[in-house]
């Protein structure tokens, strides 16, 4: 989290969230904290978060877009940077692939360290790479 001092004592805190479109909120939520191991931070009918740490959020949204079709190319991702090393991120994959998680990519070696790649049920992209 940040602050700008933006003069005459006032001051505005800023945050990152990352929003990702999908066609049932609730439904993703429950999705994405199964794999966080966390509890929404924020909970609306369409608009959910997931407080990351200082300064940053995840949300789910399914007020922008509708119908959303997991064949629809995704160009983004929400990347789950890890600390552990390889033995953690084959142990998350491994955990992920038993629980059926849509497995786009197995781990491999991206140039940047080992890494893989699933998608969401609305198809948006989920990649688990090591903390740079």
């Amino acid at each position: 989290m940040r602050t700008y001092d933006l003069g005459e004592g006032t001051t505005m805190t800023t945050s990152v969230v990352s929003i990702v479109y999908v066609n049932d909120a609730p439904a993703a939520a429950r999705f994405y904290g199964d794999l966080l191991g966390m509890s929404p931070s924020f909970e609306t009918p369409g608009y959910i978060t997931f407080d990351l740490g200082p300064g940053a959020d995840l949300a789910v949204w399914s007020g922008q877009f509708e119908d959303l079709s997991p064949d629809v190319p995704r160009t983004s991702e929400v990347c789950l940077a890890i600390g552990g090393g390889p033995d953690e991120l084959n142990a998350i994959f491994e955990q992920w692939n038993s629980k059926g998680v849509t497995i786009l990519r197995e781990p491999h070696d991206a140039g940047f360290g080992l890494t893989f790649l699933a998608a969401d049920p609305d198809g948006n992209r989920i990649r688990v790479a090591p903390r740079g």
